[in-house]
């Protein structure tokens, strides 16, 4: 797929005005009424897709960022429907008498573009909260810069492939039942290319490309999830005869937090409190993203309350100043064994909240308020 910047002749960080001018004069350049090459009318659509997908800001900063993953199928072209199948079941059935559709063109000659590339990154909690530079190792294929991308050693050139003089094409007759038919294939000598290389370049055995292991340093931004995919443009395989770069795709996963746990923007964390802090409140320390922080334990809390901690959940991509909530579930610990002194005082107070109990209650007031005091 073309770069919808290539496409329209401006660079990446053209402004709104430009590129409406830049696509109005490639309008006209290849509008079909104007135009009548073949395939004018196919890159007139191209342009126009280009043109809606980059004049729209959101668009535009999604197509930067993922490229045309990116945009989610959304305004591509219209689908063939029936037609589209027809023309798959036409091309299978003469497929064994001429290549596909019954001969087609040679392949392209000149310069093509190189493939896009994968790759797996696993990423710790943290580091997808808050973002980082990051440095990667891949495997790509670059162009060789001995040979210049020709394949061809230095001082020669690709030669017109002798088998097919050129045409990328064989032709031979079949005889069937119905008749002799001219059957068309690709030209084994050449690969469909219609050249080959006489000399070939030594360092890279007349590929045009090389393999090479490459540091790369990427930017995770703050918010990114497990399935969040980075695009760096440029970085993917080099193209065949010197033609420009794929681009690459980081596919992120992100490592699970042994206490914190994601929910879209929020962060999920469990605490625990004994009934006596429960009953009269504290406040206590917390873990967050951000370190430990305070939380206030209101009292009277009921088990299984969620509290929360404001702006201490996940930054939002690409806009890291809105974040979520960290929330808080309390459980409270109820003492399996309690001290003589403890279960004394408790079983006074249980006297105290019957019936029998309030006539004592002037007797017992300095003891609960012994046990409050200790555990408070």
């Amino acid at each position: 797929m073309a770069d919808f910047y290539d496409l329209l002749g401006v660079s990446r960080d053209v402004d709104p005005d430009s590129l409406k001018r830049a696509y109005r004069r490639m309008a006209r350049q290849y509008h079909p009424d104007i135009n009548k090459d073949p395939g004018a009318e196919d890159r007139f659509k191209e342009i126009g897709r280009a043109y809606e997908v980059l004049s729209d800001p959101q668009t535009r900063a999604r197509y930067d960022q993922f490229g045309e993953a990116g945009l989610g199928g959304a305004a591509g072209a219209p689908d063939m429907g029936d037609m589209g199948g027809f023309a798959d079941l036409f091309e299978t059935f003469f497929q064994g008498f001429g290549g596909p559709g019954g001969g087609g063109r040679p392949r392209r000659q000149g310069p093509q573009q190189g493939d896009d590339l994968r790759y797996d990154l696993t990423i710790d909690f943290d580091q997808a909260v808050f973002g980082q530079e990051q440095e990667i190792k891949i495997p790509h294929l670059e162009t060789c810069d001995t040979c210049g991308g020709s394949g061809a050693k230095a001082g020669s050139g690709p030669t017109t492939c002798g088998t097919c003089g050129g045409a990328g094409q064989v032709r031979r007759a079949t005889r069937t039942p119905f008749g002799s038919f001219t059957q068309v294939a690709e030209c084994p000598t050449c690969g469909g290319s219609g050249q080959v290389i006489a000399d070939p370049c030594a360092s890279c055995g007349g590929q045009g490309v090389k393999q090479v292991r490459k540091k790369l340093r990427i930017n995770i931004p703050a918010g990114v999830d497990t399935g969040t995919r980075l695009r760096v443009s440029g970085e993917g395989n080099a193209g065949p005869r010197g033609g420009p770069s794929g681009d690459l795709y980081v596919f992120l996963t992100v490592r699970n937090h042994p206490r914190l746990k994601r929910d879209g923007l929020n962060i999920l964390s469990e605490v625990k409190v004994s009934y006596l802090q429960a009953i009269l409140g504290d406040t206590i320390e917390v873990e967050t993203v951000d370190g430990t922080k305070e939380l206030n334990i209101p009292s009277g809390t009921q088990p299984a309350t969620l509290l929360t901690l404001p702006n201490q959940g996940i930054p939002k991509l690409g806009n890291p100043v809105a974040r979520g909530d960290q929330r808080v579930t309390v459980t409270v610990d109820l003492p399996k064994r309690l001290s003589d002194t403890e279960r004394d005082l408790l079983e006074q107070l249980a006297g105290h909240h019957s019936a029998r109990g309030k006539q004592h209650h002037h007797h017992n007031s300095g003891l609960f308020a012994r046990l409050f005091g200790q555990k408070g």
